[in-house]
């Protein structure tokens, strides 16, 4: 299939090159020249801009806008709305808020262009591991878009298959699924970055603990120096509490135990922020992601060994640099 981009970072590059990789052609543009010609090398077609790039697909067409959340993701798609035909559709793989997606796809439908939302998880990886993707909008256009989805998608791989699942949807089991109309997608992703705040904060303070047994503040018996590292290392294999977020836990330990290369000044992207407001709304009660969230902003003014492993995590599997 064809599929135009716009965005060029981070992940838009890589799902340009891993759909390349699989035969689909795609047109991409970036504000950057010099990332459309990177990209471009390894066989796209570099459009000099939105007008050009629409020119450059085939009826009905896709356009994939893969741009930070808010005003710029805000502008792309007004200027793609006012230049796209009724029966194209309009992706955006971002980190929007799911109220922002009901919103658009009320607005595009007047156009009769389609609206798909797209929760993409996979950071800097995406490319050799796919990407993790839930997706929202009208579901007979989400179908004629599968073959770029699951390439995209990381697939069975050699994860161990649910041996109670039977039937049902296929795609979930790729890496993928269709979860309703629009605002579904980012709504399910936004969910699953407030775990991915608990989940690493659990790690962070657990490690914190570990660090600190060999406070001279403790009785001289009662300390500890322990080998993090390692202790990351032998969780990996076999434990409870294995995961890939622990799998780059121990890669960021391994490179430097003391992680004196962070100031453990902790960012957020946002989606923590909307599933609490979510959880609000719905009287559902979320003291772990509440509680990671609050980690976060404390992050900013005195930084503890916990704080460091969140930042160095965050780089680890997305590439996201500490704010300086």
């Amino acid at each position: 299939m064809q599929l135009g981009i716009v965005g060029l970072g981070r992940m838009g590059g890589n799902i340009a090159l891993r759909l390349m990789r699989d035969g689909h052609t795609t047109a991409v543009y970036d504000r950057s020249a010099e990332a459309v010609q990177r990209v471009a090398k390894d066989g796209a077609t570099a459009a000099r801009d939105l007008s050009h790039l629409v020119t450059l697909l085939e009826k009905p067409r896709a356009v994939w806008v893969m741009l930070p959340a808010g005003e710029i993701t805000e502008q792309t798609i007004d200027a793609l709305s006012n230049i796209l035909e009724p029966g194209d559709t309009i992706i955006d793989g971002g980190n929007t808020f799911y109220k922002d997606d009901i919103r658009r796809a009320k607005r595009l439908a007047a156009k009769t262009i389609h609206y798909i939302d797209v929760g993409t998880s996979g950071g800097v990886w995406g490319l050799e591991r796919g990407y993790c993707m839930m997706i929202g909008g009208p579901a007979e256009q989400v179908q004629r878009l599968d073959p770029i989805f699951r390439t995209l998608a990381p697939g069975i791989g050699n994860i161990l298959r649910t041996e109670e699942r039977k039937g049902g949807d296929p795609r979930p089991e790729q890496g993928y699924m269709y979860c309703g109309p629009a605002g579904a997608g980012h709504f399910v992703k936004m969910v699953h970055n407030g775990i991915e705040y608990g989940l690493m904060q659990a790690y962070a303070e657990g490690f914190d603990v570990l660090q600190a047994k060999a406070s001279t503040e403790l009785p001289e018996d009662e300390r500890y120096t322990l080998d993090v590292a390692d202790i990351a290392e032998v969780w990996r294999r076999g434990s409870v509490i294995s995961s890939w977020l622990l799998d780059l836990t121990a890669s960021a330990l391994a490179e430097n135990k003391t992680l004196t290369d962070f100031t453990g000044h902790v960012a957020d992207s946002g989606e923590g922020r909307w599933t609490v407001e979510a959880a609000i709304e719905e009287a559902v009660p979320v003291p772990v992601l509440s509680t990671a969230l609050y980690a976060r902003f404390r992050s900013r003014s005195g930084n503890t060994f916990g704080e460091k492993l969140l930042s160095a995590m965050r780089n680890k599997f997305g590439g996201h640099i500490e704010p300086r």
